[in-house]
């Protein structure tokens, strides 16, 4: 998600150009080294999964997400499909495309604002892995195109966090901050100049800024996050009554 809280998304490739050089405990076929007992508890490895469950029961972000996956056929398993591992510090999580399975980075994520924020947007680039016939690996627009979403729906963005971050006041700020965030994101995992990324996000910027599935809407708020969980919620009401 930013400079100092970078989240490069695919990590991924034998050859490191994928960024799995950031998340050290992934093997090289994208497969992470089982937990042990003793790491479970001299790391923070429980308190991950603690914030990762209240993530998902509590987040109108991830709930919708969980949802529309599930609606879409690819239910996600908390054991199977999310990884809490230590990895580089300048990472908070990933979507591991090659083993499906979603990384946060326990040494990273320490407060649950944090976690339901990197939750969001790795279920958003998860969605996307579920529902169209991605390229992660060897197709830019594609990788564009799914960062672009996960920074504009998943509450990077949102007023409160940039302000946080000292970003505000310039003129359609949150169309700025979603294209800097993917710019980002893109550049920490291929190996590709600033010029051919940005040339990438601008092309295919106007058509995945404006695709909001499964939100309807960008949820510029938690409320508005709400509003769009009650409506995904509800979307099938009026058919039944017929």
């Amino acid at each position: 998600m930013a400079a100092a809280a970078q989240e490069p998304k695919h990590p991924g490739g034998e050859t490191g150009d994928f960024g799995y050089e950031l998340f050290p405990e992934r093997s090289q076929k994208g497969v992470n080294k089982p937990s042990s007992l003793i790491s479970d508890l001299f790391t923070f490895n429980n308190k991950c999964r603690v914030m990762l469950h209240f993530a998902t029961e509590t987040s109108p972000y991830a709930k919708l997400l969980l949802r529309a996956m599930n609606s879409s056929g690819c239910t996600v398993l908390k054991d199977r499909h999310f990884s809490c591992e230590d990895c580089d510090g300048s990472v908070s999580g990933g979507f591991d495309a090659a083993s499906s399975q979603i990384v946060l980075c326990q040494n990273n994520i320490h407060q649950q604002a944090h976690m339901n924020r990197v939750v969001s947007h790795e279920l958003i680039h998860a969605f996307d892995h579920c529902r169209a016939h991605v390229d992660w690996f060897n197709n830019f627009r594609h990788l564009a195109c799914s960062e672009i979403r996960a920074a504009n729906l998943s509450g990077d963005c949102t007023f409160n966090n940039e302000v946080a971050r000292f970003n505000v006041g310039l003129k359609q700020h949150h169309q700025e901050c979603v294209r800097g965030r993917a710019l980002r994101s893109i550049l920490a995992v291929r190996k590709i100049s600033r010029e051919e990324a940005e040339k990438v996000v601008d092309e295919v910027f106007d058509t995945c800024f404006n695709d909001h599935a499964p939100f309807g809407r960008i949820p510029h708020s938690k409320k508005d996050a709400k509003f769009a969980f009650r409506e995904y919620e509800n979307r099938d009401r009026y058919y039944a009554n017929l």
